[in-house]
């Protein structure tokens, strides 16, 4: 009997119940990480693990895997042998709800906050690998591994609360009638919003949390204010949840859904709130309280509290407002990304086109169209509301059963993603080769088979959200004739504009009039003019599909009144109107690529080219598309005039695509740095030849220009000077150059690098090409212009400052032969790995940060480079980490800050919490800045900003609204300035 019930339970266990796992792509390597664990731990363990994965070969598979792809898992197996054992043995399922009851019980019995916050991590640490076995293992579906996750965050977010309110009913501020369950009758509001409220969180969520109070809660007690309470009791909540000791973390907290997070506090009322939605509410938030659930709290309140809100989401009627607000959505959510097909490499899988934000949206509007008269559709799933969606014929069921399978399988991919390194990331690697290893963790043999389906599902979803507003939804089909050029008096043309959705109808109309009789400089040519006046009626309904069809309209008319000349242009516009709407949010976001468009028309070529929506171009397309435009200049200035308009039409269409979502600011970074590299190997060529030309040579001469600051980084942005120091080297016996015109020596090289200065920053007809800062040279603005390579090493190993080798971690080489080049970055490395004391750089490090605090300042939130807690104090950290650790880990040594940071958590000197905190506040500045530095040349000031920017802004940050975004920004300003105090100290 003892033998049939063990063989009973082993038949149930998870190892036996796996039916699937992922393709390890190097055995050899995933066997010696897997011996190299089993050799660390204790015999009758590695014992126990032989057992099971000799009875059970997928385990083994399973275990390989994890070992090859996901430090964050096999971190989590090796931590604790004994948990990884008693895992593979359980039946899952009743595993993982006695380990959430085990917690809840010591949670309450426990006395103090360090003591909650260790149950809580060990909880979800468990549960995070359990979950993920069964996830990779096909033990479960899709949705009961977000089920899991989600049961996971309610028991921790209620366990915690209920905490936090027992300790302030020991402090006698609230008085319940029950002590065991506090949270009753309390009047404070947990709701649990977006995939958490749905029940389906993805394997490293955040969870979206808004608390609610009611200011009259009947248990507080009398002299104690509502307000201040139960901002403490909230914040307490948080730091229970996400603040990250030892064990690692829960759940980071996300309470930027409540009503304008970056004005109210965490907790705000329910008499507030309601006024907010009744008064200011927006169609995003509509959206997001589809799927909010009471979860924690007073339940009663809450239930109530959403009743209340209910009639905001659920509209009766739909007016020509909701529909609008509907039009709005879709604009706001969907980018203008062309006709091209999706990639693989890079896309990101929830907001990427046709990724889970495109089927949830699908699901979502017409939820928020027909819900109000239509009950039945108040569900908050998203497979949910497909399928009664399509019982109730607003879909049909090939589209339900098309989406859900698509939904299916990017939830997976993304739960994959994120188990690598518990980030909570929806981005595909950037390589072909990186996205190979991915899908064989995913379980796939190969990229191009896993390739084969991420794009069959996402063209499939592109296919359907395309449809969603298929039939003419803003009414143009049969728009009424309308004379353009009678103004605000013909009524028609009023009815016409009110019906395409603009809001100033008056306003656009005497615009519109103004085009077809104004004196506009483009027009000077009858032909234009004629052409412009037949293409009016569609630039019309071009305009009406930009996200702010009034303010593009106004934008539009700046740019005729700045254009010289339109005939090209507005032909284009006219065979492509497509492009209509996508140059609109140029003009009204970008005013400087505007401005560059009205000056050079001819560069809105690029956006016809089947290539732009495509992948980026690499160093080498880039080199063959530039030698193809000079290559039939006639002249030196003839070349420096193409230069130019390479360079102009190059940030042109890197910057048109970061404004359209097309591509990520880390690409966009890459792509500036990559135009601005082969402009400078092609200038550096062209000014040797010439100068040698009228000076001759000197022997065994070699030239080398090593990229500093942004450019040395590949961090650049549309604004970025060129950070650039010329070395030299010659035969010191013949110092003199081969000319009747001869120079000598160090004097030769200072006129060469002069001349190549002169050939960036001389303005031609098409303007500068770059602005070139040398001070990073030795000595800076005291030393020569040009370095010879021995005083540069001599320079760096005997006198230069610490700030100059923290700005030495990102010298490149961009142009050089081969030998000098290699000769170059052998210095640097010797340089950098040298034996330093730590505390005496971390001191430098700190001085020089209250240094550039005291000059630019640091109380600007937006200026993100500066400001406390902003991009400088993570590049300090990146810096700093490399200069004290590379003597004994070279590993550490890279250009990039995000390669650094990842280089730094791999060799041991990074925490992974910090690094947790680091690399996604690095996007962000990264997204931000690209954006600003595209659209705004003074200070940024969010009071003065047009709606364009702001939302683009909101977008580029992930965000629902600017509000939010600027709540984000000032939250992740204040966790990086913590850790830079932490890693390199300073009273900064």
């Amino acid at each position: 009997m003892i033998s049939s019930a063990k063989d009973d339970a082993d038949q149930h266990c998870l190892a036996a119940r796996f039916v699937d796992g992922p393709h390890v792509s190097a055995p050899d390597k995933a066997e010696q990480r897997l011996a190299g664990w089993r050799s660390d731990i204790a015999p009758e363990q590695a014992a126990a693990i032989d057992d099971l994965i000799s009875r059970f070969p997928l385990a083994k598979t399973i275990l390989l895997g994890i070992a090859e792809a996901s430090p964050y898992l096999f971190d989590l197996a090796r931590a604790d042998a004994a948990r990884a054992i008693r895992l593979l043995k359980s039946e899952p399922e009743t595993h993982l709800a006695r380990l959430i009851e085990k917690t809840r019980r010591e949670v309450s019995a426990a006395s103090s906050e360090v003591d909650v916050m260790r149950l809580l991590r060990r909880m979800k640490s468990e549960a995070a690998l359990l979950i993920a076995l069964c996830d990779i293992g096909g033990v479960w579906p899709v949705m009961q591994v977000t089920a899991a996750l989600t049961d996971l965050a309610v028991a921790s977010v209620q366990s915690a609360l209920r905490f936090v309110l027992r300790q302030e009913a020991a402090r006698e501020r609230l008085s319940p009638p029950h002590l065991d369950s506090p949270e009753d009758n309390s009047g404070l509001v947990v709701l649990a919003m977006g995939k958490m409220g749905a029940g389906e969180l993805n394997y490293s969520s955040d969870i979206d949390l808004i608390v609610f109070f009611d200011p009259a809660a009947p248990t507080l007690a009398p002299d104690i204010e509502p307000q201040p309470f139960f901002v403490r009791v909230t914040q307490a909540l948080s730091r229970l949840l996400q603040q990250r000791t030892g064990d690692g973390y829960v759940f980071r907290v996300d309470l930027r859904l409540r009503p304008d997070p970056a004005s109210t506090q965490v907790a705000i009322s329910t008499e507030a709130a309601l006024h907010y939605y009744e008064r200011e509410g927006r169609t995003w938030e509509r959206a997001a309280m589809i799927k909010a659930r009471p979860c924690a709290g007073d339940v009663l309140a809450g239930e109530a509290l959403v009743a209340e809100i209910a009639p905001f989401v659920w509209r009766k009627h739909l007016d020509f407002t909701a529909l609008a607000d509907v039009h709005d959505m879709k604009r706001q959510m969907q980018t203008f990304r062309g006709q091209s097909e999706i990639a693989v490499e890079s896309h990101n899988v929830k907001v990427g086109r046709g990724g889970i934000r495109e089927i949830e949206f699908f699901a979502q509007i017409q939820q928020l169209i027909a819900g109000g008269r239509h009950p039945e559709l108040r569900v908050r799933p998203t497979l949910e509301a497909l399928n009664v969606l399509a019982s109730s014929n607003w879909i049909t069921f090939e589209a339900r059963d098309e989406l859900t399978a698509a939904y299916l399988f990017l939830r997976r991919v993304e739960h994959r993603l994120q188990m690598i390194a518990d980030e909570q990331t929806h981005i595909l690697p950037d390589s072909a080769e990186a996205v190979e290893r991915f899908a064989c963790f995913l379980g796939y043999d190969s990229r191009a088979a896993f390739a084969r389906d991420l794009l069959g599902h996402l063209n499939i979803v592109q296919r359907h959200y395309g449809k969603l507003f298929e039939g003419d939804p803003t009414g143009t089909a049969k728009l009424p004739a309308a004379d353009y050029s009678a103004g605000p008096d013909d009524p028609r043309l009023l009815e016409q504009l009110t019906t395409l959705g603009f809001k100033k109808p008056i306003m656009v109309a005497q615009t519109v009039q103004q085009w077809m009789i104004g004196d506009y400089r483009a027009f000077r040519r009858e032909a234009t003019r004629n052409a412009f006046v037949e293409f009016v009626p569609a630039l019309i309904v071009g305009l009406a599909h930009a996200e702010e069809p009034d303010n593009a309209v106004a934008a539009f008319d700046r740019f005729l009144q700045a254009l010289q000349r339109g005939g090209r242009l507005i032909s284009l516009l006219n065979q492509n109107r497509d492009l209509v709407a996508l140059v609109a949010l140029i003009l009204g976001a970008a005013p400087r690529l505007g401005d560059m468009l009205a000056r050079q028309p001819q560069i809105v070529d690029g956006l016809i080219d089947p290539r732009f929506f495509g992948a980026m171009p690499d160093r080498r397309e880039l080199s063959l598309r530039l030698a193809a435009t000079l290559a039939d200049a006639n002249s030196y200035e003839e070349f420096l005039d193409r230069l130019r308009l390479f360079g102009q039409e190059s940030l042109f269409l890197i910057g048109t695509r970061i404004l359209s979502g097309t591509v990520s600011a880390q690409h966009a970074s890459v792509a500036f740095a990559d135009v601005a590299e082969g402009i400078v190997h092609t200038v550096h060529g062209l000014v040797t030849d010439r100068f040698a030309a009228q000076h001759g040579r000197i022997r065994d001469q070699e030239t080398a220009i090593l990229a500093m600051g942004r450019l040395g980084s590949r961090e650049m942005t549309a604004s970025s000077d060129l950070d650039l120091i010329l070395l030299y080297d010659f035969d010191p016996e013949h110092p003199d150059s081969d000319s009747s015109r001869s120079l000598h020596g160090a004097q030769y090289f200072a006129r060469f690098t002069q001349r190549l200065i002169s050939a960036f920053t001389t303005r031609t007809n098409y303007g500068v090409l770059y602005e070139v800062d040398m001070r990073l040279r030795p000595s800076g603005r005291a030393g020569p212009v040009a370095s010879h390579v021995q005083s540069f090493a001599e320079y760096q190993e005997r006198e230069a400052w610490t700030w100059e080798h923290l700005a030495l971690t990102r010298a490149r080489v961009i142009s050089a032969p081969p030998e000098f080049r290699s000769r170059i970055e052998r210095i640097i490395r010797g340089v950098l790995t040298r034996r330093r004391d730590a505390a005496a750089v971390a001191n430098d490090v700190a001085e020089m940060r209250r240094a550039i605090a005291l000059e630019k300042g640091e109380a600007d939130r937006w200026d993100l480079k500066y400001a406390a807690g902003g991009m400088v104090d993570i590049d300090f950290i990146a810096q700093y980490l490399q200069l004290v650790h590379a003597a004994e880990k070279p590993d550490i040594l890279d250009v990039s800050t995000l390669h650094v940071l990842d280089n730094a958590v791999r060799l041991g000197v990074l925490p992974q919490s910090a690094a947790e905190i680091l690399r996604p506040a690095t996007r962000l500045y990264h997204d931000l800045t690209q954006i600003l530095r595209l659209c705004v040349s003074e200070r940024f000031k969010p009071e003065t900003t047009g709606e364009d920017l702001l939302r683009v802004m909101a977008r580029a940050g992930d965000a629902p609204d600017f509000s939010s975004l600027e709540a984000r920004v000032k939250e992740t300003q204040t966790e990086v300035r913590l850790i830079f105090r932490d890693l390199v100290g300073g009273r900064t």
